[in-house]
């Protein structure tokens, strides 16, 4: 049992990285509403290169921590509130993505992922306290989150890299969120593996990859090979 000071540290630490996560997020956003103003990019451009499949599995990442923050005991403030609002901010995305492709794959995300997260939140308001069982399942459904999360990122990886360009995805998102993981893995370490090792799984997953999306964000400025794979594109 760590000390309750280290705990407090750690979660608060942890939530304040969330909160800069969450910026990052709203910059992915904002990017797309930039775009969609600027001159030059028509429809079905404005969100170009972002993945669907990638914010898919972002969206049920946050909402399957959300979940686990209130089955767990005690409730985790740290976990569940943040977790909530970057489901609202994924959310947001997929339906900006929809509304630029009008695409059945980008309508079927969105409406999937609302719903889950309408039962989210139903479970939180309504939900009785989770027994053990339910607990394991919550933790069942974050490393399925994890396989999904891998893919899905490895998705946005391999546009990037065949079309040598990044498009509309937000270098501060991934640089946010970056920050955030490493902050959730010594949260993670903190809270005991036996409890946190979902957090752990999920955060190291999840930094691997947004090392990844940065330095491909070098390789499209610095590459040869990224700039012939841009004039075979265009």
């Amino acid at each position: 049992m760590q000390p309750p000071f280290l705990y407090t540290l750690a979660g608060s630490l942890n939530s304040l990285f969330i909160v800069v996560s969450l910026l990052g997020l709203w910059s992915q956003l904002q990017k797309i509403w930039q775009r969609k103003h600027d001159a030059g990019i028509g429809a079905g451009k404005t969100t170009d290169i972002l993945s669907i499949n990638q914010f898919s599995v972002s969206f049920l990442a946050y909402c399957a921590f959300f979940v686990y923050g209130y089955s767990i005991t005690p409730f985790n403030h740290y976990i569940v509130w943040p977790r909530l609002i970057a489901s609202l901010i994924a959310l947001a995305i997929l339906y900006e993505i929809d509304r630029d492709r009008r695409s059945l794959t980008s309508r079927n995300a969105l409406l999937a992922c609302t719903l889950l997260l309408c039962a989210g939140v139903a479970g939180l308001a309504f939900g009785p306290t989770f027994s053990d069982e339910k607990r394991v399942l919550s933790q069942s459904l974050i490393v399925a989150v994890t396989v999904l999360l891998a893919q899905g990122y490895a998705h946005q990886i391999r546009l990037i890299y065949r079309s040598g360009k990044t498009g509309a995805v937000s270098l501060k998102m991934s640089q946010f969120i970056l920050a955030m993981d490493i902050s959730t893995i010594f949260f993670a370490c903190v809270m005991g593996l036996s409890t946190g090792w979902p957090l752990l799984l999920l955060a190291c997953v999840s930094a691997t990859t947004k090392l990844i999306i940065m330095w491909l964000f070098r390789w499209e400025k610095t590459s040869p090979a990224a700039q012939i794979k841009r004039q075979v594109l265009a």
